[in-house]
């Protein structure tokens, strides 16, 4: 019998998320799938800044804006009964910028096929699952139709939402999928997508726009790289309507054409102006019923479910494929924990991860219902107030730019904290640590411009350190140096299974900081950078330069703090002010892991 520590069931996006996670982390797996080879469906198009930092700490951002995708720019919410794509909007958000704190644009807008294939093959088939005190069994086709058990400590369900996991599994044991209690929202959309090859930006004009016309709302919007040329148009099914029926080519056209008509005048001509429909290549079309839905539990036992098995989202705010993503970052490191040897208390670690994670979903399905409120708000009287209400906050600078912001306009995501969850409250802990551009302290004068900058979750998290956590020193100055590497060296005792305080990185907040002797003997140390120096660097290809980046933003989000202890899901653990304060949440982490309350 084959033997692993992880099986992971589904390797779409956040199967393969995990596997990459798991694997960085040193924890065998294996993803059995369905399918033998990646999907050709462009399904899912959004990715949040957080789902970008997660394909960041997977090895992958040099694909991210060369194969995988665009900045998703400015999302127009364009009122009123037309079909005018360049219709003024009441109302703009820039995902342009960087001011959501990872350092990162605020949305990008992928091709799920060129997103899986940047991950590993698949060719397992057909799943069964068993398991007993010690281990969890799969049955498995392979593609050649022999049928072979494999073993493992723990199995995560990331196959979807009709997936075989939770359906044909834990449904019978009672793990059950409801409504979310702030959302019961249900439609059914219509999702082509189209390769145009001419005049692309007369008739798809960039940026997304949400329009929130009563009589049909819908969603559109380019994807892919550039060069593709891609275009979304979604569109919502009214009651009464077959959705299969409207996919259907002859109502697309009857749906769609209008779009793709623009008015004679506007190039002086008499007669209206189509984009040639020979020139328009159908690659999807079909019906999809979306809901705000989770599972009360995401796990029993050894199984645990993950992305759209646990939970699934509408779609105006681009959040489904973003939580897969944080489910996988924030259960990886859970489950190096508890594939430790004897370690028993796995479900209660377990719970604990759930229960963080469905505090940042319920922010996240906020931010989506605020978005389709927009777009799917269909009485005449609600629509006219939030149209005069916005027609008269924007004028005011400090207030369009909180509008600008959409929902990143709440800051980093903190836990609430609840008994279980894995951090220390009354230090801090709980906050998603802020990420910023940073330059080591060690280069040599004749480094070109950009040449060297970094982001500070790849110094944080170097692929040679072996600590599980990891541990920041903030220091304001480089002339602070001398005292905190003495503060470091006394407290390297106080490691333990999973800190290794000699790692620990040093960051300068002030990017003028200068190299000296003592930065390089020890402890990697390395200065806040500039959004001017990103721009320089070749992290900023294909991307926008980051408007609004703050270098500072660490220190902001921790005020006073000089250690930061930081999960590998980018959370932070305990941030102290003092020496003691340190010593203290070091001594404490194993009984915190271990699901004692704090």
């Amino acid at each position: 019998m084959e033997t692993t520590e992880v099986i992971i069931c589904g390797c779409g996006p956040t199967g393969a998320m995990l596997a990459s996670q798991l694997g960085r982390l040193g924890v065998n797996n294996i993803c059995v799938d369905k399918e033998d080879g990646i999907t050709t469906d462009p399904r899912g198009i959004a990715l949040d800044e957080d789902g970008i930092r997660a394909l960041q700490s997977a090895g992958i951002y040099e694909h991210i804006y060369r194969d995988i995708g665009q900045c998703m720019g400015l999302f127009k919410f364009v009122g009123g009964v037309h079909t005018d794509l360049n219709h003024p909007p009441f109302l703009t958000m820039d995902y342009t910028t960087s001011k959501g704190g990872t350092g990162h644009v605020g949305f990008i807008c992928h091709k799920q096929p060129h997103l899986e294939n940047t991950f590993a093959d698949r060719s397992l088939r057909r799943r069964v699952i068993s398991e007993d005190d010690e281990w969890v069994y799969a049955t498995y086709r392979t593609a050649d139709g022999s049928e072979r058990t494999i073993r493992g400590r723990f199995l995560v369900g990331a196959d979807g939402k009709t997936g075989f996991t939770r359906k044909k599994y834990l449904e019978p044991k009672g793990i059950l999928m409801t409504h979310f209690s702030q959302s019961s929202y249900e439609e059914t959309w219509v999702a082509p997508g189209y390769s145009p090859e001419d005049v692309f930006n007369l008739f798809f004009p960039p940026n997304f726009r949400f329009l929130c016309n009563p009589h049909r709302p819908a969603v559109c919007g380019r994807f892919g790289t550039p060069a593709e040329r891609l275009w979304r148009f979604e569109f919502v099914v009214r009651p009464g309507e077959d959705g299969n029926e409207l996919a259907t080519p002859a109502k697309l056209k009857e749906i769609l054409y209008p779009y793709l008509t623009h008015p004679g005048t506007c190039y002086g001509l008499q007669t209206e102006v189509a984009y040639p429909l020979d020139c328009v290549k159908t690659l999807r079309s079909r019906p999809f019923f979306f809901s705000a839905r989770t599972c009360n539990k995401w796990s029993l036992e050894r199984v645990i479910l993950s992305g759209d098995s646990a939970h699934v989202f509408p779609p105006f705010g681009g959040q489904g494929l973003a939580s897969g993503f944080r489910d996988a970052c924030s259960l990886a490191w859970r489950l190096k924990v508890a594939c430790q040897s004897g370690f028993k208390p796995y479900e209660r670690l377990f719970e604990g991860w759930y229960k963080e994670r469905k505090d940042q979903l319920d922010k996240s399905l906020a931010a989506t219902i605020e978005n389709g409120r927009y777009v799917t708000e269909g009485n005449p009287f609600k629509i006219l107030f939030r149209d005069t209400y916005l027609w008269m906050v924007q004028p005011i600078p400090w207030w369009k730019r909180e509008l600008e912001k959409g929902a990143r306009r709440h800051g980093m995501c903190r836990y609430q904290y609840d008994p279980g969850m894995h951090f220390i409250c009354q230090l801090d802990g709980g906050l998603l640590l802020p990420q910023v551009y940073c330059s080591p302290l060690d280069i040599t004068t004749s480094t070109k411009p950009g040449e060297c900058i970094s982001f500070t979750d790849d110094e944080i998290f170097s692929p040679t350190k072996q600590g599980l956590f990891q541990l920041v020193a903030v220091v304001n100055s480089s002339g602070e140096f001398p005292g905190a590497y003495e503060e470091l060296q006394k407290i390297e005792r106080y490691s333990n299974h999973y800190i290794v305080v000699s790692e620990a990185t040093v960051v300068v907040m002030d990017p003028q900081a200068k190299s000296s002797a003592v930065a390089a003997a020890r402890y990697r140390t390395v200065r806040v950078a500039t959004a001017d120096e990103f721009a320089m660097s070749p992290l900023c290809k294909n991307r926008p330069p980051p408007k609004y980046y703050d270098e500072y933003r660490i220190a902001a989000g921790v005020p006073g703090s000089k250690y930061i202890i930081v999960r590998p899901d980018r959370f932070v653990f305990a941030a102290c002010r003092t020496r003691d304060g340190l010593v203290y949440a070091l001594g404490q982490m194993e009984s915190v892991l271990h699901g004692k309350t704090m």
